[in-house]
């Protein structure tokens, strides 16, 4: 209750448009120390924790331990996690490419679902709770690429979990 709590803090922060990305490029030690706040941290434990119920608790402790393993007592970046995963899913999903849309932007989507009959579509536009005049910015051309997970009524709800991946505006 305690981290979700957090985590809602988090976003709300995050939902601001003077939010800022998990990871970016800096030029001074005052832009490190902006970085490394309360929003860093927490989102990007839920990034991890979005990933580990994508890929499965077995795959990602896999790529945990590929990546310890191949950077003990060394620098790491980002990129070298995403590398680690990128291994142990022999090229099945580009990790990589899927966690820098959530690390590089700045705030996260609103997933719109719809359903007609049959058919469910969905939609992602970036989620903003307010916007600042003063630090607006476009972000219309925002895109995240979302690990969603369903159920339909033709399983008994154990095992049954199917994925999809939206890359896209809609699917």
């Amino acid at each position: 209750e305690d981290f979700l709590n957090l985590i809602f803090k988090a976003m709300m922060k995050d939902s601001l448009n003077s939010s800022h990305s998990v990871s970016s490029a800096v030029q001074s030690s005052e832009q490190i120390e902006e970085m490394f706040d309360a929003l860093s941290y927490i989102k990007g434990a839920s990034l991890l924790l979005m990933l580990k119920h994508y890929l499965t608790k077995d795959v990602f402790q896999a790529g945990i331990e590929v990546y310890l393993h191949n950077h003990n007592y060394r620098t790491a970046q980002s990129d070298d996690l995403w590398d680690s995963m990128n291994e142990i899913t022999n090229g099945t999903l580009d990790v990589k490419k899927m966690m820098k849309t959530w690390i590089v932007h700045k705030g996260f989507p609103l997933v719109t679902v719809v359903r007609k009959g049959k058919i469910i579509s969905v939609q992602q536009e970036k989620f903003l709770y307010r916007v600042e005049p003063e630090n607006w910015t476009s972000d219309a051309s925002y895109l995240w690429h979302i690990p969603l997970t369903y159920i339909t009524n033709r399983c008994n709800f154990t095992h049954c979990t199917s994925a999809y991946l939206l890359d896209q505006k809609s699917g």
